[in-house]
């Protein structure tokens, strides 16, 4: 079995939606929107590091920017074992959750 933090879960689900060529901006956007928090970009690099390290992601580098002195855009892309690892946890996660009793909104008591 292979384990993800959520916070991995979250990564590459978004490079798995997002298709080819993702990079790191339009990662942040998406889990932001998705999480309604604003994610760092130093966190998110980390985890992206840590998912390359399992060979869950590969990183692939783009041509510079067409300005004079462009930086070359990093990519992300889901690798078979990446794709694996996230079925593995849709999996672990449908089952943890079946037969959940959802509370209703009734039963729920603000503070």
């Amino acid at each position: 079995m292979i384990g993800l933090t959520f916070n991995e879960m979250l990564i590459l689900n978004t490079i798995w939606r997002l298709k080819e060529n993702t990079y790191g901006a339009e990662i942040r956007r998406h889990i932001s929107e998705l999480t309604h928090k604003n994610w760092n970009y130093g966190t998110m690099y980390c985890i992206l590091d840590q998912l390359v390290k399992k060979r869950f992601i590969k990183r692939i580098i783009g041509d510079p920017a067409p300005v004079r002195g462009g930086r070359k855009k990093i990519y992300y892309e889901i690798t078979p074992d990446g794709k694996k690892a996230l079925e593995e946890a849709f999996e672990i996660n449908k089952t943890l959750w079946e037969d959940f009793p959802v509370p209703e909104l009734e039963e729920v008591e603000l503070l």
